[in-house]
């Protein structure tokens, strides 16, 4: 049973920014994505920058609004449309669906302590209050709540009363996820959480969240994950499904074992090619190494298919005509002529 599900999602910004910029040249950063996330699933969403993966995992939270499309969280109350959500319902909404930034020291207010970073947002949330009012708890219950927050990351109460800054990135990242734990969601948005750590730090983060999806299904409860990655190898190894972007389009959809055996798109095969760190000759088929061209946003694929550019199988038809998404395998999605 899906948890939250995503329909034809729109996005596209103005192109020129400041107070005198003119208004009506833009730039499409999300064109036609859908895909659905299951209770206790993870759902990873890879490709590279720019590819409009973060635009897709912000919408969800209404950090942005879509141009079109809808979204849809099925909660114990039955299916909400987030479009229709505002002021106390987008708040515990927001409680339910938690977002984890890639930089934990710019989301980490240096001048307030580590039991301040985790209990604010929580105690403005609406959660426990009337009206969507300041929540009513005590001190104590409060700081208890914090430490064992803390403690579920690998972190100890001892640290509530530090700043952000004495900690290593790691570390403060753990501090970001505890933060996300405090209200007990069911789906926690990490947007490119390990991608500025240490390789070692990266699998200790990865098995961290693993761990806490077991602790909480093993309770009862729904830990979902929407895993933001540029890198697929990593992706593969923690996420259930993975959709693959690429200028603003899903191009691929499969299970990550499926996708590790047998990905079918030539932008998948690219960077599994770039993960790997492969020579020339060595990747997959239809493949010398990566490719070296640019990568185009939506706006400028023109008629045909955005990765036609970029791809050494491309054909005619390739360039003329936009490939629709379709389905290739029990669970594979493929947006691709040639397969």
């Amino acid at each position: 049973m899906s948890l939250i599900t995503v329909s034809e999602l729109h996005k596209r910004f103005n192109l020129d920014a400041g107070f005198f910029a003119k208004f009506g040249r833009f730039v499409t950063a999300v064109d036609g994505v859908s895909f659905a996330i299951g209770r206790n699933e993870s759902y990873g969403l890879v490709g590279e920058s720019g590819c409009g993966k973060t635009t897709t995992a912000r919408m969800l939270v209404r950090m942005y609004e879509p141009d079109g499309g809808d979204i849809t969280f099925h909660g114990a109350k039955g299916p909400t449309a987030i479009r229709d959500l505002n002021g106390r319902a987008l708040r515990r909404y927001r409680q339910k669906v938690k977002y984890v930034f890639q930089d934990p020291a710019r989301s980490l207010n240096p001048r307030m302590s580590v039991h301040d970073v985790l209990v604010s947002g929580f105690l403005w949330s609406g959660i426990g209050g009337t009206g969507g009012a300041r929540v009513s708890i005590g001190k104590e219950e409060l700081r208890a709540k914090a430490a064992a927050a803390l403690e579920e990351v690998g972190l100890s109460a001892n640290d509530l009363d530090k700043r952000p800054s004495e900690f290593s990135g790691g570390q403060r990242q753990r501090i970001s996820i505890a933060r996300s734990l405090l209200p007990q969601p069911e789906l926690l948005i990490c947007d490119e959480v390990v991608s500025a750590l240490d390789v070692s730090v990266q699998s200790r983060i990865l098995n961290l969240l693993l761990d806490i999806r077991e602790k909480r299904m093993s309770e009862g409860g729904t830990m979902s994950f929407l895993f933001i990655a540029h890198d697929l190898q990593v992706a593969c190894y923690f996420c259930d499904r993975i959709g693959v972007m690429y200028a603003g389009h899903l191009v691929e959809e499969a299970t990550a074992s499926s996708l590790w055996s047998d990905c079918l798109h030539p932008y998948t095969r690219m960077l599994f090619s770039s993960a790997s760190g492969m020579k020339p000759g060595t990747g997959p088929a239809g493949f010398d190494g990566v490719s070296k061209k640019p990568a185009v946003s939506a706006s400028e694929a023109g008629a045909g298919c955005a990765f036609a550019p970029r791809c050494p199988v491309a054909e005619k038809r390739c360039f003329e005509e936009k490939p629709a998404m379709r389905d290739v395998a029990p669970g594979h999605r493929l947006r691709c002529h040639l397969k």
